[in-house]
Formats: structure tokens, sequence, C-alpha cells
């Protein structure tokens, strides 16, 4: 059984940092491409990172560039998403999904998908 689960999020001031984590089971996540997805509410979902199966190669939406890093780490099948320099309209319910090998922007092209994790910015 496939399980998929986040950790990490919370309430941060403004320009301050959190990091999460998402630890993925029953699949080969050393194979998986790796992305992160937020919700705000009353907008659509969008992607914020992926990271594909080796880490070889990283992409980030526009908006989190030179904030926000992705990682992984296969030997614990667990993947990371260190966010500096929050901002109030980074708030959002953070999602982690995996996919076979490459990335993807689509949300629904990842079959194994996580419950979230909120992350909320004061200001």
């Amino acid at each position: 059984q496939v399980q998929v689960v986040e950790s990490g999020g919370g309430l941060v001031q403004a320009g301050g940092s959190l990091r999460l984590s998402c630890t993925a089971s029953g699949l080969p996540f050393d194979a998986s491409a790796m992305g992160w997805f937020r919700q705000a509410p009353g907008k659509e979902r969008e992607g914020v990172s992926c990271i594909v199966y080796s880490g070889a190669s990283a992409y980030y939406v526009d908006s989190v560039k030179g904030r926000f890093t992705i990682s992984r780490d296969n030997a614990k099948n667990t993947l990371y998403l260190q966010m500096n320099s929050l901002k109030p309209e980074d708030t959002a319910m953070y999602y982690c999904a995996a996919r076979y090998r490459s990335c993807s922007g689509s949300y629904y092209d990842y079959p194994y998908r996580g419950q979230g994790t909120q992350v909320t910015v004061s200001s």
C-alpha cells in the first residue's frame, strides 16, 4: 500500500522559514519524481516545485525561485522543501505527490498524493 505523508507545516511570521518533509512508502522512491503543490483558499492548485527521480534536475514556479529549495534523500524515502523568506501569499495547503521518473506540472499526473500540510504566513 502506497503512503505519502507530509509534515512540517505551521504558522510563521513573514520573512521566516519552514522546512516541509514528505515520506513515501510502498513505491519505488528512487525511481519517482516528487513534486510539491499548494492550494490557497479560493484559488487553483498550483505546482510549486518538482525534482526528478535522480535529483539531477529541479523546477520551481517563478514566485518561489530564490526562496524555496527542493531536495530529496533517496536512502530515507524523504522529500524536503526548504522555504525561506516566506510571504503571506505563500499561505496554502501544501501537498506532496509522486510519479514515475519525470516531473509534470499537473497535479493529476501524479498517481500518489498526500493529504497535505498547512502553511500559514502572518504579516
